[in-house]
């Protein structure tokens, strides 16, 4: 698992709306696993592992591939460069942190002098310094459009927990590639999609749903823990195991589906958890309503410091996550 998420990390930044090199690296992996492979108008990865049984089903599991990032909308004439944010960003954690751009120009994100020690800076209050000292210096290595992203990176912390970035969502990638190398004659027509742009409003995957037309989906995505300082009290813990949602801000999962992997988890000895999470939401809620509906859950994986430069995961979780599914999909029915 943490050899397939390196390899998912290393030069593929892949900000909303800019997922070519996550693609590339992704369908590299996936390429020899499955019997189709296609990229469609959206920049969705779908990739097909044809069923044995005499009438399969349409199983969708999704994972989204971009990550949240800034793209330049002006430089000045000083040489540093104003952004604006694609998804969700903190700044205050962002603040003081390298970042990179597609073509591997580097960076750091910083906020104006003027804002208070004490205050987390707003968009319009930090700039990228690429080092230029002059707009003409700048423009020759980065141009309005060009889009940005913290360096990523994962750290070793001990045997099961890493920290680094993004694991939102390339922790889920790394877990399709897992239940792809494990599935290898599945009863159902599996779907793998990698998802576009859902940390901008969950839109790549709903037109991706809609071509397959699944009967069941999982998606496989981080979530928030109980367990981080200061959070909310939540029933998720890091190293509990995969945390079956039961709802978030943005869907209700089916019942029975939730009903059938907590049945099983407990009579495989699956180590999993129930999650619900009072905001956010993630690409099960269009996959659930795009066309004609399906029945759709999902496998989260709990992570601490979600959007920062130091999201840490437990690597038995995501295994409980491919473990778990390999058991679904892979049983009698």
């Amino acid at each position: 698992m943490l050899n397939t998420l390196k390899k998912l990390l290393v030069n593929t930044p892949a900000v909303s709306g800019r997922e070519v090199a996550a693609r590339e690296a992704i369908a590299e992996l996936m390429r020899p696993l499955v019997d189709e492979l296609s990229v469609d108008a959206m920049g969705n990865l779908i990739c097909l592992k044809k069923g044995n049984a005499q009438n399969p089903r349409r199983v969708m599991l999704n994972a989204h591939m971009d990550e949240i990032g800034f793209i330049v909308n002006y430089i000045e004439e000083n040489g540093y460069l104003r952004v604006a944010p694609i998804g969700g960003i903190h700044y205050g954690a962002a603040a003081f942190t390298e970042v990179v751009f597609e073509n591997g120009v580097r960076g750091v994100l910083v906020p104006e002098a003027d804002v208070p020690a004490k205050e987390s800076p707003k968009a319009e209050k930090c700039v990228v310094d690429i080092g230029a000292d002059s707009a003409k210096e700048a423009g020759r290595r980065v141009k309005i459009g060009d889009c940005c992203a913290l360096v990523p990176h994962v750290t070793k912390l001990n045997a099961n927990r890493i920290t680094g970035r993004p694991f939102d969502d390339r922790i889920g990638c790394a877990v399709l590639v897992e239940i792809a190398k494990e599935l290898t004659a599945p009863a159902d027509d599996i779907y793998y999609v990698f998802s576009v742009q859902e940390e901008v409003g969950c839109r790549g995957s709903k037109p991706a749903a809609y071509a397959v037309g699944a009967e069941l989906a999982l998606v496989y995505d981080v979530t928030g823990t109980g367990d981080q300082q200061g959070s909310k009290p939540m029933a998720v813990s890091l190293g509990k195991g995969a945390a079956i949602k039961i709802k978030d801000s943005s869907v209700i999962c089916d019942a029975s589906l939730v009903d059938e992997l907590l049945e099983l988890a407990k009579a495989k000895g699956i180590a999993a958890q129930c999650e619900i999470l009072t905001y956010g939401g993630t690409d099960t809620s269009s996959i659930q309503m795009a066309g004609m509906g399906c029945r759709a859950g999902a496998l989260s994986i709990p992570s601490r410091y979600i959007h920062s430069g130091v999201e840490m995961i437990d690597l038995r979780d995501a295994k409980a996550a491919v473990d778990l599914t390999v058991a679904y999909l892979g049983g009698a029915r």
